[in-house]
């Protein structure tokens, strides 16, 4: 039973997914957010949990950092459990001005000068959001009074990196953040014909040097999470 990196059996997995990229937030969000969560994977130290949140089974599990991790886990998800819609909760690094620490991207689609889609497509595929998972969060975002942006992510290979030619066109052509995973999960959603939408809170940005206290961090994400939840079981 299970597959290589997860052990759950058939049926341990809810077809709704929330995938933050630390397994311990996964752990956080199973057993703050979820009535009776149960534990389906810690092969590797990535956790996984299953629950009811508002009497809707819902899932969550860990993807690790970049898009060879989370690229694993997803393709496992999507073809071995049958996993149909998946949202990811993370962070990122804003590079617009207008966006703020602690505010929140809704990923409408995500660039990337990653490899993965090269070995993909004979040419240059755009992954996208499911716009009826979007447009809910974005919903869900207004009603909670949370600053939220809808645009592009930019899913990128390095966390530490020097600049380089052309970094500043991401910046140019209206790309609001960076981060590591989302071009691969909308691509793989893509391929499964599963629905998927990355929301990330902003932790660092260009513009704004400040340091964030951990009240502050906690809060953002929890009000992340709860979007999330609410679009996964409505959208």
């Amino acid at each position: 039973m299970g597959t290589p990196h997860i052990s759950a059996s058939k049926g341990e997995i809810a077809q709704s997914v929330l995938l933050p990229g630390d397994p311990l937030r996964a752990k956080y969000i199973g057993e703050k957010f979820f009535d009776e969560p149960v534990l389906f994977n810690e092969v590797r130290g990535m956790l996984g949990y299953t629950g009811n949140y508002k009497g809707n089974r819902v899932s969550v599990m860990g993807t690790g950092m970049g898009i060879p991790s989370i690229s694993i886990y997803v393709n496992e998800l999507l073809e071995q459990y049958g996993v149909k819609k998946l949202i990811r909760v993370g962070t990122c690094g804003a590079c617009q001005p207008e966006i703020g620490l602690l505010d929140v991207i809704l990923a409408s689609g995500c660039c990337t000068d990653n490899g993965f889609l090269r070995h993909t497509f004979p040419g240059d595929f755009a992954p996208l959001a499911d716009f009826k998972m979007l447009n809910t969060a974005y919903e869900k975002s207004k009603y909670m009074n949370c600053k939220a942006f809808v645009g592009l992510l930019k899913s990128s290979d390095m966390f530490y990196f020097e600049p380089a030619p052309g970094d500043d066109y991401w910046i140019k052509y209206g790309v609001l953040g960076f981060e590591m995973e989302g071009a691969a999960l909308y691509t793989l959603a893509a391929k499964y014909n599963a629905r998927a939408l990355t929301i990330a809170t902003v932790s660092d940005s260009l513009f704004d040097k400040k340091e964030l206290k951990s009240a502050e961090r906690e809060k953002s994400l929890d009000d992340m999470i709860t979007i999330a939840l609410e679009t996964i079981i409505e959208a």
